[in-house]
């Protein structure tokens, strides 16, 4: 009776270390093109109505978050009473691509299924919208999986009207003016993760020296946070998880705004956005985020990670500007 004791307490214990190592594996990149077609039935992706591979996106991504269709080991880890204490690096992927989703949902709605200001919103999108801005971490009574899974609902049901050339409910409107709007938070969005990246990465000395450059002349200084070491990991998985969803959602755009961004002369400069965020989504070989200093024998992933970033970041406000201007 002694021995069984411990012996089932190790082989919990390995379990739960079993499962936290399969559950933190971030799901794979899916094919947005494959996707919309699998979906829709039709193989040329040329009879897709414009948008449907822009929101077929948007629900994969959130069928995903939720594991809806075993893309993602271990489910919705955010709203666990036990895993999300026992790991956090899921958790955050799952912020950052959440935070994505939403924005991309919000766009959706307010301007690219619009045709001006003063139009009617699409039923559907109005309700889906509110679904994912639902807590990330209700358990029970309703738990967040329901909720987002109706907001997954309500994009497919507006695929299923888009799709159907005798609804006039469903619109998407693929117009530069359109897509610059999504692609001011989308600057904002990236903007905020490479700050957060670097802070993660500086030494102290650095950031007093940034801070008297940057205040120089003014009568009150703003010293710059370098990021906790706990908090280090958790900005890298969540960078990590918001360029996974990027990453979708610029190849959709790619081909649902194609007309657009070739009479803009801006097709160049979204690939080269998708070219970074692919780079993001490289392989880790570490178990742990390691930030090394200077020329160290050690990588800096966050810094690694904060170019990618900040790279994908000039190219989207470059690209926001040939919309304006090209």
């Amino acid at each position: 009776m002694k021995t069984i004791i411990p012996t089932i307490a190790a082989v919990i214990v390995l379990g739960i270390f079993i499962f936290i190592q399969w559950a933190s594996l971030e799901p794979d990149v899916f094919d947005v093109t494959e996707e919309a077609v699998s979906h829709s039935g039709i193989d040329n992706i040329k009879q897709l109505p414009e948008g449907y591979i822009y929101t077929s996106t948007l629900a994969r991504i959130g069928e995903t978050l939720i594991n809806m269709n075993g893309d993602k080991n271990g489910g919705y880890i955010t709203n666990d009473p036990i895993f999300s204490v026992l790991m956090d690096n899921m958790p955050s992927w799952e912020a950052g691509a959440l935070l994505v989703l939403r924005d991309a949902v919000s766009a959706l709605r307010n301007h690219l299924a619009r045709s001006q200001s003063q139009s009617k919103e699409n039923h559907n999108l109005s309700k889906a919208e509110p679904y994912f801005y639902f807590e990330t971490d209700s358990w029970i009574i309703p738990p967040t999986e329901g909720e987002y899974g109706k907001g997954v609902d309500e994009l497919h049901q507006y695929l299923a009207d888009l799709a159907d050339k005798t609804n006039n409910d469903a619109n998407f409107f693929a117009r530069a003016d359109n897509l610059g709007q999504y692609l001011q938070v989308v600057e904002k969005r990236m903007g905020d993760l490479s700050h957060r990246l670097s802070l993660s990465a500086v030494q102290e000395a650095d950031l007093r020296k940034d801070a008297g450059f940057a205040d120089a002349g003014s009568t009150e200084r703003v010293l710059p946070v370098k990021t906790p070491w706990m908090d280090v990991d958790n900005i890298f998985h969540e960078a990590r998880g918001a360029t996974w969803a990027f990453l979708h959602i610029f190849k959709a755009m790619r081909i649902d705004f194609e007309d657009t961004l070739e009479a803009k002369g801006a097709m160049e400069t979204v690939d080269q956005i998708i070219d970074e965020l692919e780079n993001a989504q490289a392989d880790t070989w570490s178990p742990v985020v390691l930030n090394g200093g200077g020329f160290g024998i050690w990588a800096n992933y966050s810094l690694t990670m904060a170019n990618y970033v900040a790279h994908a970041n000039a190219n989207t406000i470059d690209l926001r500007e040939l919309l304006i201007k090209g």
